[in-house]
């Protein structure tokens, strides 16, 4: 599975909604605004040239464009590190400020029924499209998972 299975998997309402909730402040502080605004192909980055451009990336993301499907995951997470790092939190995952330490293996940590335990205590916190791509990302970078999981709520799957 590659990143891009994700995203067509969770479908195109859960893409839109992903890249709604991009944070062009986060995007600044964490110095990736002009690299994704490159591989985005976009002159400006800001609310209303992403929600333009939704149709065109989803197009890109179905035509398995892998690099913009990362830098599109990069720009998606780090708008919500705060949910990343109740996730992380809940799941018993060492990490400084939702990142891993580059030598540490995470995988321990992800044990059976992960993906629903997330689910279930965050319903409600955090919107469930995030939630639903973040497990899905989790499970493709660190798990090598072969399908995307679905969550059982109707507003993300």
């Amino acid at each position: 599975m590659q990143i891009s299975d994700v995203y067509v998997g969770l479908g195109e309402e859960v893409f839109a909604q992903l890249i709604r909730s991009i944070s062009i402040g986060k995007l600044r502080t964490y110095q990736i605004y002009e690299g994704f605004k490159v591989r985005a192909h976009l002159h400006k980055v800001n609310t209303e040239s992403l929600r333009k451009s939704i149709p065109r990336f989803w197009v890109r993301i179905s035509e398995r464009e892998e690099d913009f499907a990362k830098d599109l995951a990069q720009a998606v997470l780090v708008s919500h590190l705060d949910m990343i790092t109740a996730v992380l939190d809940l799941l018993g995952v060492p990490h400084e400020n939702g990142f891993f330490a580059k030598d540490m293996d995470p995988k321990p940590y992800f044990t059976e029924g992960w993906e629903n335990r997330v689910m279930e205590k965050f319903h409600g916190v955090y919107p469930d499209a995030i939630l639903a791509f973040y497990i899905n990302h989790l499970r493709w970078e660190l798990l090598s998972a072969t399908e995307v999981f679905r969550p059982a709520s109707p507003s993300a799957a």
